[in-house]
């Protein structure tokens, strides 16, 4: 291998065509797998933004706020924990942005940076099933709104009372059912036709999007009024407080609902380099973001606790889904128009965000043998045959603590690794080549484990799920939540913070080897490695 292996134009570095050329022999080197060129790293800061309002707005994000208006909270304060918890999530979002736009690696490749080449597949694989688990949520979502479209025509496929049953849920819609079979295949096919396929349906969405928004916005209006009450009485509205003790109190529920919403895009915040790597610049990937993800969020979140505290006052009961909207509306042509812009909103989140990332991770268990498309039929498999939309997306509470909290407990330590290795330990130099080189690299660790980032890791977040799962508050018989059931409330946090803490104890100590062992690289080396361009 040549002593330069690495090429840089001011702050962004990619790997040198000879260095690439080399590579292209070894087991753990792909061209899916491949640092992205900087002549082809041509996102801007409308692209990034872009990105992430195909990316925010869809029926799961508007779910945020009505699931806790659901669960007794008022639509004011709902609103303020979904910006918080997105504000929150942004930052490890951003922070594990900047090593893929500055070095055009994707996340399966990152991770190989701290987890070492076989460490990585293990935080892939759990990113990767969390993906499939979302894939199908989306496409759940989506497949309600297919079902609609065609009961435009055919009124058995909107008709609720044609039920089947299936695993986790004996009254699952069969019109649904089978929108969702559609929906999968479609997303399938986008993703399987490359990255193009994202930015066109972002382009030809966006239009329809703000009419879906507007749309709710204006159904809600008009059904808030129609009981004799204002917008601004949504807004002073109190808390439930009955249903939020029977929940387990308002600090349990609401600090829950803090997780979830932090948790939402936690997956995101892990492989977030599969689309920073494409950004022209850190200052467009950053700026993208800033404006591209809380901003659309906390439209949705508005439009949420409005379409919740309609269905309360119509109903006597807060609907948290909002895709039920489709079952209180007769006009065809309004069915029809939101119907298309829910899929067309819907299909862009799935592709960019639960398609894309698990088939990455597919490819990377065996980069010679699977490529993305072939991870990209895994990955719809799995979506279609091993998850469970409808048991997971079922209620508020379901979306809440049993998907949103346990998932996003369970990963939160592998964003505060991979940051605390990055910045904190590494202190951002890489040696691209060796992270394609295995266990001849400097990234082999103990066999290709970073026995530290696997140790912290575990320890992490072994409490808070305990808390949610074996000792769960729903169903125990408590009056009210004890200390561990708040420790699960905050699991996301918890678990980020003794990841961070441990790790970075565990990298700067003496155990698992030197400094050489754990793959630091120090800026003279790093210097000799990389050239000007």
């Amino acid at each position: 291998m040549h002593e330069i292996t690495q090429l840089r134009k001011g702050e962004l570095i990619e790997l040198s065509p000879l260095a690439e050329e080399e590579l292209k022999e070894s087991k753990h080197y792909n061209p899916d797998l491949a640092p992205t060129r900087l002549k082809d790293r041509t996102w801007t800061t409308r692209d990034v933004a872009d990105l992430w309002l195909g990316l925010s707005v869809s029926i799961p994000a508007l779910a945020l706020a009505s699931s806790l208006v659901a669960l007794g909270v008022s639509p004011l304060l709902s609103i303020i924990n979904v910006i918080l918890g997105n504000l929150i999530i942004l930052i490890p979002i951003q922070l594990n942005s900047h090593v893929g736009t500055k070095y055009g690696i994707p996340y399966p490749i990152y991770a190989r940076l701290t987890f070492g080449t076989a460490g990585a597949q293990l935080s892939s694989v759990s990113r990767s099933i969390i993906g499939c688990g979302w894939a199908a949520i989306q496409s759940w979502v989506g497949g309600g709104a297919i079902a609609a479209l065609i009961g435009i025509v055919i009124p058995f496929f909107s008709d609720q009372k044609a039920t089947m049953a299936l695993p986790g849920n004996p009254n699952v819609v069969i019109g649904q059912f089978i929108g969702f079979i559609i929906f999968v295949l479609i997303c399938g096919w986008g993703a399987y036709n490359g990255m193009d396929k994202i930015k066109f349906v972002q382009n030809v969405g966006g239009p329809l999007l703000i009419v879906v928004i507007l749309a709710l916005f204006a159904w809600s209006a008009i059904t808030i009024t129609s009981t004799g009450h204002s917008v601004f009485d949504v807004f002073t509205a109190g808390n439930n407080e009955e249903l939020i003790a029977k929940n387990g109190g308002f600090a349990f529920v609401y600090l829950a609902g803090l997780t979830g919403n932090i948790a939402y895009w936690a997956t995101v915040a892990l492989n977030i380099p599969d689309f920073s790597k494409m950004a022209k610049s850190q200052k467009d990937q950053f700026n993208g973001q800033m404006i591209g993800m809380p901003i659309p969020m906390a439209v949705c979140a508005i439009a949420g606790a409005l379409f919740a505290q309609a269905t309360l006052y119509k109903f006597g009961e807060a609907s948290f889904d909002p895709t039920t909207v489709f079952y209180y509306v007769d006009n065809k042509i309004a069915i029809l128009i939101c119907s298309i812009g829910v899929i067309v909103a819907t299909l862009t989140t799935c592709v960019a965000a639960n398609i894309v990332a698990p088939s990455n991770g597919w490819s990377n268990l065996a980069p010679q043998k699977i490529s993305f498309k072939k991870g990209v039929v895994i990955t719809i498999i799995i979506s279609v045959f091993v998850t469970q939309p409808w048991f997971i997306y079922g209620s508020g509470a379901a979306y809440i603590f049993t998907w949103l909290n346990n998932y996003g407990t369970i990963i939160a330590p592998v964003a505060a690794i991979l940051c605390a290795d990055y910045f904190v330990c590494k202190e951002k130099r890489v040696d691209i080549c060796s992270l394609y080189m295995g266990n001849d690299g400097r990234y082999k660790y103990q066999n290709g484990w970073n026995w530290c980032a696997i140790i912290a890791w575990g320890v992490s977040f072994i409490l808070p799920l305990l808390g949610n799962t074996v000792f769960a508050y729903a169903g125990s018989g408590r009056t009210e939540p004890n200390l561990l059931d708040m420790i699960a409330a905050n699991g996301y946090i918890f678990s980020f913070i003794v990841a961070f803490v441990v790790y970075v104890a565990l990298m700067k100590s003496s155990a698992f080897g030197d400094a050489a062992a754990k793959g630091f690289v120090s800026e003279a080396e790093h210097e000799e490695m990389t050239g000007e361009e």
